[in-house]
């Protein structure tokens, strides 16, 4: 099955929305979810801007656009807009695009969220991924705070109604996604989440959203934020990825544990001088530190200089040459390539 959106009107529909709920209401009506080779469908999106909140529920899909830079999906929604109650939103209502099913591919388009700086607005998710088997191929992703989810949601809120949104109440299953050749920008937390997720030769961007000199010590943002629940072996593994940002030097840490056994390992990145000397911050959990797992592997550029030299935080790891056939995105994804 093939949809194609054109805002011109040469296409099926004109919007997104419409091209998902016709695919939905096709598929009810006439194929057996189980069939793959039946179940596939693909839109394409033509060149434009589309101001659509988007939720993908229909598995085996392929969301396609022309280019990132001709192909920009965007909303402004944020955590501290109003909902029809007069309640904030909150962090999980957010997303421009969410993905809540399984065996999804988004390629070549942008995905942002515009509703502008996280210290203004609160969080503001661009993209929201719940299903298991999701690959996103040579996309921008655009955001400030929290601009990429990795659901699951963590067990349970650290504070009443953290969880407000669309899956507070689902059950917590495991989830695997694949980031191929992306580009994903934001300033705090921008990658957040407790799926497994490989990051394969993609660009990392730390935004500098701060109207101010810098001062010793002063942090600008953190890369990831993770939470990896204890029983999983894997969480973001950054392979040949380049961190890049303007931020000023020494002010952006690689990450930070949202809860306590996140897990990040980077292989033979690329970091820019706005990473710490130290690269790891434990959020102020200090118990944190025993149970996390923060490694690299091969770093290079300014921003390697800690690593390098041993000036990483003390309770970060180290990875040997002969740990790296456990980092494999084949090993790391566990059968991904095999549905």
């Amino acid at each position: 099955m093939k949809i194609v959106v054109s805002k011109d009107g040469n296409g099926d529909f004109t919007t997104i929305g419409e091209a998902l709920e016709a695919i939905d209401k096709r598929k009810e009506a006439t194929v057996a979810i189980d069939n793959r080779e039946n179940a596939t469908a693909t839109i394409f999106i033509g060149e434009g801007i589309y101001k659509e909140k988007l939720v993908i529920t229909t598995p085996f899909l392929t969301l396609e656009g022309t280019s990132p830079e001709k192909t920009i999906i965007c909303y402004d929604d944020y955590a501290k807009k109003q909902d029809s109650t007069g309640e904030p939103l909150g962090t999980f209502g957010t997303s421009v695009l969410m993905v809540d099913s399984d065996n999804v591919t988004i390629k070549n388009l942008t995905i942002q969220n515009t509703a502008g700086a996280g210290g203004l607005v609160g969080q503001a998710i661009a993209l929201y991924l719940e299903g298991d088997y999701i690959e996103i191929n040579n996309c921008r992703i655009l955001a400030s705070q929290d601009t990429v989810f990795t659901g699951p949601l963590p067990p349970f809120p650290l504070q009443p109604g953290g969880f407000k949104g669309p899956k507070e109440t689902s059950p917590r299953i495991h989830k695997r996604h694949y980031f191929k050749g992306c580009y994903i920008e934001g300033d705090v937390d921008f990658i957040f989440g407790s799926s497994t997720a490989y990051f394969d030769n993609c660009e990392l961007f730390s935004r500098n959203n701060r109207d101010r000199e810098m001062t010793e010590n002063m942090v600008y943002g953190y890369v990831t934020a993770p939470s990896t629940t204890r029983e999983s072996l894997y969480g973001y593994v950054f392979y040949c990825c380049r961190f890049t940002g303007d931020c000023p030097p020494d002010s952006v840490y690689l990450g930070r544990p949202w809860r306590n056994f996140g897990r990040v390992v980077l292989i033979d990145c690329d970091l820019g001088e706005h990473i710490k000397t130290e690269g790891w911050s434990d959020w102020g959990k200090i118990d944190a530190r025993d149970t996390v797992y923060f490694a690299e592997y091969g770093s290079k550029g300014k921003g390697a200089g800690g690593f390098i030299r041993g000036e990483r935080a003390d309770w970060s790891k180290i990875l040997q040459k002969d740990d790296l056939l456990l980092y494999t995105k084949e090993q790391v994804l566990c059968g991904f390539y095999k549905q």
